[in-house]
């Protein structure tokens, strides 16, 4: 146990800092960065001041707080937005194309087939063969409109 009675200080809250970048990394959520950002900047603080362990544990009590909230108004006025918003939803991605009718849509529910697949429909009457625009999705199930 000798070894942590000679750890530095500025040591110990940098590699605290890395820990918590490292946590944020494997378990998303914008949250423990700030607290890495703030152990990154109490080890710098204490290697380059004397101060006890108290303070330190005030100093990064303070700028956790302070980047927590900081951060939190930052996200709060550029929110991250998602780079393509119908990934892994197909059924919307396919809203426009045209698929044909397979199983007479009957009662407001059928099946239709795009490209090799066949999905289950709801939308207007339609017989088979009849062609059908996909006007969005319900969960697996596509929305379809007659095309005129």
């Amino acid at each position: 146990m000798d070894w942590i009675e000679n750890l530095d200080p500025h040591m110990v809250w940098l590699a605290i800092g890395l820990l918590l970048a490292a946590a944020e990394m494997l378990v998303p959520g914008v949250f423990l960065i700030w607290l890495a950002g703030a152990a990154l900047i109490t080890g710098v603080l204490t290697f380059m001041l004397p101060i006890g362990l108290a303070l330190q544990v005030g100093i990064f009590g303070v700028l956790a707080i302070l980047a927590v909230f900081a951060g939190r108004r930052y996200l709060r006025d550029h929110p991250i937005t998602e780079a393509d918003p119908m990934m892994n939803r197909r059924g919307m991605r396919l809203a426009g194309e045209t698929a044909i009718v397979v199983q007479a849509i009957e009662s407001g529910s059928g099946r239709v087939k795009h490209g090799d697949s066949e999905w289950l429909a709801r939308g207007t009457d339609a017989g088979v063969g009849t062609r059908v625009r996909i006007t969005g999705s319900d969960g697996s199930v596509l929305l379809v409109e007659a095309i005129d």
